[in-house]
Formats: C-alpha cells, structure tokens, sequence
C-alpha cells in the first residue's frame, strides 16, 4: 500500500438559495453508524463501465474505498481522497488485506487542486450532490484544475426524481448540464439508482435512491 502525504482538510457548511454543503459532522454521523451507500463493493455503474477507463484515477469522496480498490485491483494507479479521517483509514485497511497498492489519503474535494497532479479520469460517486451551490461550481472549478483535456469524469448523483426533502440535494438533467457548461462536455446521462444496503432500503425509492450516472470529457 503506498503512503499518502495528502493533508487533512474539510468543508464546513454553507448556505445556499437551493441546497447547501453537508458538513463533515453530519458525514461522520453516518460513518458512525455506517453509512447506506457502503455496500461491501464498487457501485455496479463504475464496474459496466470499467473497460473503456484507462490511465490514472482519481476518486473523489473514496469513503472506505471500494471503488478505488475495485479499479486497482484491474491494474490501475488509482488515488483516493476524502474528508474524514475514519474512511481513509478503513480503505487503507482494505488496501492491505486485498495487497492492493492505492494511495488514499484525507483531503478536501474543494482543495483539489493542491494535489498538483493531473489525472486522467475521475470517479464521483455521490459526491456532487452533497455540495450547495456556492460549492457546486468551486468543485467543477477543482476538477477542472486536476484534469487535462481528453480527461474522463464518471458521476454518480442524486436526480430530482428521488422524492422527500431527506437526504442531499437533487440534481436535475439541466442544473448537470448548466454547471459543467465550461471546459466540460458531456458525453452521456443515463437514469439510474444507488445502489444501496438491504436494512436501509426503506429510506428511499423501491430499487433504491433515483439516480443520475454522467461521464464528462474534459475540453
């Protein structure tokens, strides 16, 4: 497993006119309890796509790493970030017990751009909607600066069919097109669920959390 240098930062929480940034501590909570979407393995839309990634990743919001391991098991250099101490270390816990080699480190999703690498894909699985919108587009503005073009972004969010006010915000097919407006082209947005863990699934829609799974090319 290789050692991260990555340097712990989080986002504290934001007003905002539609949604608002989830703060660490409510994250933490759910960490504490175990969160829904961890469920022991890589959500099934970034493992139907897998072929077609090829480079580096770079894992957005990791949590315990499934989806980092899941691509360097597939012989991929994958980074894994995220903002809470517990899930990096839980990750590289995995990392060592499966002897895979990815590096996972704490960092903020909104201070991307002080790994100073570049990557040729990115992962979001459920990390986008978690931000208001103030947040929103200094995330874009991040992702941009860790990418180059020809550089793939793979997202997985909540889409505005999911219904209730619980949970994060919900993304709709035109706010996804508006915010990645600039640098961005979007390739593909196909309707979608979360996949998430049997005991939690009558916190959302039968089939789980109505979803959107987009992949952008960097320009």
């Amino acid at each position: 497993m290789t050692s991260s240098n990555l340097e712990p930062s989080s986002s504290s929480a934001t007003p905002a006119s539609t949604g608002r940034t989830i703060p660490a501590s409510e994250f933490q909570q759910k960490y504490d309890d175990r969160p829904a979407w961890d469920i022991g393995k890589p959500q099934p839309v970034f493992v139907d796509i897998a072929d077609r990634i090829q480079g580096t990743i770079l894992d957005v919001g990791c949590g315990t790493g499934e989806n980092s391991l899941f691509f360097a098991e597939r012989g991929h250099t994958v980074t894994g970030v995220d903002f809470l101490a517990g899930p990096i270390e839980t990750a590289k816990l995995k990392s060592s017990e499966r002897g895979l080699d990815v590096t996972f480190g704490q960092h903020d999703a909104l201070k991307l751009s002080q790994l100073n690498e570049k990557f040729d894909n990115v992962l979001d699985s459920g990390l986008l909607h978690s931000f208001s919108d103030d947040d929103l587009q200094q995330y874009v503005n991040e992702l941009t600066a860790v990418t180059h073009a020809g550089s793939q972004l793979f997202v997985l969010c909540f889409s505005e069919l999911e219904p209730g006010s619980k949970g994060p915000r919900k993304l709709s097919e035109a706010a996804i097109r508006e915010l990645f407006a600039d640098n961005w082209k979007i390739e593909s947005m196909t309707r979608t669920r979360f996949i998430v863990r049997q005991d939690t699934q009558a916190n959302y829609s039968d089939g789980g959390p109505h979803a959107w799974f987009f992949i952008a090319e960097r320009v």
